[in-house]
């Protein structure tokens, strides 16, 4: 996705690029120091998808750009980034994505940065023509890196987060009915029976009052002292993740490009950064999924010599567990096939140091016999 920014701050600009790089799935289209340069390039490049926009700006404020922005009916995804934190409540009476105040975090970052990527692919599945969906009427949920729900209606408007969790545990067994003392139970744990009884009546209202705008109130159905979710049809990303990587467990040269396209479906792990505890197991199962397929991808990649391609992908496994040994060798392969001794030996180096530091060990017999192996083909290489 590219991104610009518009803050009147040189300075920000440097941070932010620097701290988006570290996220390959964006790429910063352009910096302005004011509204009105932002919206001519806007104008002229259309897939642009997210701006973050400091609000105290001179001339034109951010907030007075966001409501603009909002009558044109922009596509545009506006994150607000400002010092002043009294700008929350006028902000969010406007439809942006999210307001973060400086100094940005890069964690919180990333999960905005995610959060508008899942709003992103729920647009554009959307968008397809009726013969791409088969139904003009189809949901599309997005459970990676968030909990996103649309339809040809628009795109729901949680009440709380109790709601949302509520429907993402009800998605987790759609179709299935949950017992009332089960919701209770994983939930609205701690809580004290009848005020969670009380609690889970107040949050399916909220859930129906969510969905109604988009004409789906009746798909929560009570049943037999429990709730169940019945979608007709719908999209689930996640669903349709597993689907494809196991159809696809052999990547040929012919399958990287398909390879791609559903590794770039995983934006993030499931439900994002909610954390929910009942869903932990789920959760890293398909993390494990991801990065089990990543690693296949990034080893097809570099059989068919892409080596930007390998590194971006390899980027992205070495920030989700810089101590994966096996991304280490492929890092190491990597630079090797690029020709690149110096890199190589810095990125052993510096995942011997990473091990001792964190875990007081040396690495794997296996991988220094692999690092010696990939330097002796350099001297054979004279």
């Amino acid at each position: 996705m590219k991104v610009i920014l518009i803050d009147d701050e040189q300075a920000m600009h440097l941070i932010l690029r620097k701290m988006l790089e570290k996220i390959p799935e964006v790429q910063v289209a352009g910096a302005f120091t004011n509204t009105k340069s932002a919206v001519a390039f806007l104008n002229e490049h259309k897939d642009v998808g997210l701006a973050f926009v400091d609000i105290s700006l001179a001339g034109e404020n951010g907030l007075e750009f966001a409501a603009k922005m909002e009558a044109w009916g922009s596509p545009v995804q506006l994150v607000f980034v400002t010092s002043h934190k009294e700008y929350a409540l006028d902000a969010y009476e406007l439809y942006v994505l999210d307001y973060l105040v400086k100094p940005v975090v890069q964690e919180r970052l990333q999960r905005t940065v995610h959060r508008a990527l899942a709003n992103d692919r729920a647009s554009r599945l959307l968008s397809r023509p009726a013969s791409a969906i088969q139904d003009a009427g189809k949901t599309v949920v997005t459970a990676f890196g968030d909990v996103v729900v649309s339809n040809e209606a628009g795109r729901i408007k949680w009440i709380s987060r109790k709601c949302a969790e509520l429907f993402a545990y009800l998605l987790l067994y759609h179709g299935r009915r949950i017992p009332r003392s089960r919701l209770i139970a994983d939930i609205f744990m701690g809580m004290e029976k009848g005020h969670a009884e009380k609690y889970l009546n107040t949050t399916v209202h909220q859930l129906r009052k969510s969905l109604e705008p988009l004409g789906m109130r009746d798909v929560v159905r009570s049943e037999n002292d429990g709730y169940a979710l019945e979608l007709t049809n719908p999209s689930i990303d996640y669903a349709e993740f597993e689907k494809q990587v196991k159809q696809l467990q052999t990547i040929e040269a012919g399958d990287v490009e398909l390879a791609r396209q559903i590794e770039r479906s995983y934006i993030g792990d499931l439900f994002g950064d909610k954390a929910y505890v009942w869903a932990i197991h789920e959760t890293e199962r398909y993390a494990e999924m991801y990065v089990s397929f990543a690693k296949r991808l990034a080893e097809a990649l570099l059989a068919v010599q892409d080596t930007s391609a390998a590194s971006k992908l390899l980027m992205k496994l070495k920030q989700r567990n810089p101590l994966d040994e096996s991304v280490t060798r492929l890092w190491m392969s990597l630079h090797e096939r690029m020709g690149d001794k110096k890199g190589l030996t810095m990125i052993y180096t510096d995942y011997v140091r990473l091990l001792n530091r964190e875990l007081g060990i040396r690495p794997s017999d296996d991988l220094v016999r692999h690092y010696d192996s990939l330097i002796g083909r350099f001297a054979n290489k004279k």
